[in-house]
């Protein structure tokens, strides 16, 4: 009346006899686990754009990297800060890494800190390591850190004019 279907007999396998004798090979926890192959790690996401059209007022803050082509008055503090060539930012840039493109009014905090061609700024900027290519306009002091985003320095402040 029910026969036994294929699919639940047992293949050959490194138990070759134990499955042909049809015994079911002893798995334990430890090879049930390396039969589980994880999903690949998930890559990081892409830089969040802010386009060249976007005005923002207000502070951004993000673990992840941030690539701003348009206008922000206030401070930004990312992993990765990428300033284009169309960007004017006006407040406090804090970032491991920061690469500047545009223009930059205020204070410049990252451990590694570079200057393109390109690049307008208007203000200190602490590092641990920084580039400043050869054409890039800067006014302002800079200050070498052990650790540039604690945010504790001495920086004289600039004298109202």
């Amino acid at each position: 009346m029910f026969s036994k279907s294929k699919i639940n007999e047992p293949t050959q396998s490194d138990d070759g006899a134990a499955a042909a004798a049809g015994a079911v090979p002893n798995k334990t926890a430890s090879s049930q686990s390396q039969d589980f192959k994880p999903s690949a790690p998930k890559a990081k996401p892409p830089a969040s754009i802010l386009s060249s059209d976007l005005h923002i007022t207000g502070n951004i803050k993000t673990t992840g990297d941030i690539q701003v082509e348009g206008t922000v008055e206030g401070d930004i503090r990312a992993h990765l800060l990428t300033i284009g060539e169309t960007a004017t930012i006006k407040g406090e840039l804090t970032a491991d890494d920061v690469i500047v493109n545009g223009r930059i009014v205020g204070r410049v905090r990252g451990i590694k800190v570079r200057l393109t061609a390109s690049a307008r700024v208007e203000g200190d900027i602490i590092h641990k390591t920084i580039a400043i290519e050869s054409g890039a306009h800067f006014e302002g002091s800079v200050q070498r850190q052990d650790d540039p985003l604690t945010g504790k320095t001495k920086i004289p402040a600039a004298k109202p004019q």
